[in-house]
C-alpha cells in the first residue's frame, strides 16, 4: 500500500506543478517523451530477461486481442440500441478497448504485485494494447476521420518497428541468451534510469489531468467506465480461469485489464476529430475512478 501512496503523490504533486508559472504548458508532454524514449525502455531491457518463457506467456499477449473484439461488439450494439451520435460511436472504438497499461499500468502493477510481475505487464502492454494502438486504433480512427490519411501496411509496420519500448524488446530478447545478467555498469544504469518512470509519469500524468463533461454525453460515459474498469476485468478473469491460468499470469493479466482508458488512445481519437470533449472526460474520469477501482480489483486478486 505504500507504493501506492506513493503513486498518488506523484499524481498530486503533477497536478499542483501545473499551476506553477514556472512550468511551462508543454511538461507533461517533455516527460512523456522523457518516459517512451529513455525510462520505459530501460525497463523493458531489464525486466523481461526476467521472464521464463512458457505457453502461459501467451495468455497476457492474447487476452487483450479477445477483450478489444468483445468490446468492439459491444459498442457498435449499444450505439445502435441507443442512439448514439456517430463520432460518439467512433470515439469509443478507438478508445474504450485500450487500457493504460504502460504509463499507469506499470506503476500499479508494481506497487500492488511486486516489480517481479511486471515482465507479465510488459507483454499485456507490448504483445496487446500497443501493438492494438499502432493498428486497431490508427486504422479506426482513419477510417472515421474524412480528412485523414489512410493507413498502409508499411506506415502501421513502421510505426511498431520505430517504437523505442519495442526496439527494447527485441534487443532484450536477443540479448537474454548470451549477454544477460548484463555487466554491472549496464545494469545499474537501466536501474537507475528505469527507476525514473513511476515518479516521472505520474507527475506528468497529474500534470495534464483534464475533466470536462458534456450533460448530452453522460449515458454513453457511464457506459464506457462500466465496460472498461469492471466488465473487462471481469471478463479476462473469467476467460483465465477456464483456461487454468497461473496464478501470477492471472492476477497481472485481469489487473492490467482493468486500467482506465489509454491515453495515447485518446489522443489518437482527439486528433481526429472523434468527440474531443467526451473524450478528454473519458480518459480523465476514468483515471479518477481508476484510483479506487484498482485497490479494488487487487484485494479480490489477492495483491499487496
Amino acid at each position: 500500500m505504500e507504493n501506492f501512496v506513493l503513486v498518488l503523490v506523484y499524481l498530486l504533486l503533477g497536478y499542483v506543478l501545473r499551476r506553477l508559472p514556472q512550468f511551462p504548458a508543454n511538461t507533461g508532454l517533455v516527460l512523456n517523451q522523457f518516459v517512451l524514449y529513455i525510462a520505459l525502455p530501460a525497463l523493458v531491457l531489464q525486466k523481461i530477461p526476467l521472464l521464463q518463457f512458457s505457453s502461459q506467456l501467451l495468455l497476457p499477449a492474447l487476452v487483450p486481442w479477445l477483450l478489444l473484439l468483445l468490446v468492439a461488439g459491444a459498442v457498435v450494439t449499444a450505439g445502435r440500441v441507443w442512439g448514439w451520435q456517430r463520432q460518439t460511436t467512433a470515439a469509443l472504438l478507438v478508445v474504450l478497448p485500450l487500457g493504460n497499461t504502460s504509463f499507469l499500468g506499470f506503476p500499479m502493477v508494481e506497487a500492488f504485485f511486486g516489480a517481479q510481475a511486471l515482465p507479465v505487464a510488459m507483454i499485456y502492454d507490448q504483445a496487446g494494447s500497443f501493438v492494438a494502438l499502432a493498428t486497431w486504433s490508427t486504422i479506426i480512427a482513419a477510417l472515421y476521420n474524412p480528412n485523414a490519411e489512410r493507413p498502409t501496411v508499411a506506415s502501421i509496420s513502421q510505426r511498431i518497428l520505430l517504437f523505442p519500448s519495442f526496439i527494447a524488446l527485441a534487443l532484450a530478447l536477443l540479448l537474454q541468451p548470451w549477454a544477460y545478467p548484463y555487466p554491472a555498469l549496464v545494469d545499474s544504469v537501466l536501474g537507475s534510469l528505469s527507476a525514473t518512470l513511476v515518479p516521472v509519469i505520474m507527475i506528468a500524468v497529474g500534470f495534464q489531468f483534464r475533466l470536462q463533461l458534456e450533460p448530452g454525453e453522460k449515458g454513453p460515459l457511464a457506459f464506457a467506465l462500466a465496460v472498461k474498469l469492471l466488465a473487462m476485468p471481469l471478463t479476462a478473469w473469467l476467460l483465465l480461469q477456464a483456461l487454468n491460468a497461473q496464478p501470477q499470469i492471472l492476477q497481472v493479466t485481469v489487473f492490467e485489464a482493468a486500467m482506465p482508458p489509454m491515453v495515447s488512445a485518446g489522443a489518437i481519437a482527439i486528433a481526429a476529430g472523434l468527440a474531443p470533449r467526451f473524450v478528454s472526460a473519458l480518459v480523465g474520469l476514468g483515471l479518477v475512478l481508476s484510483f479506487l477501482t484498482l485497490p479494488l480489483w487487487s484485494a479480490l486478486l489477492g495483491g499487496v
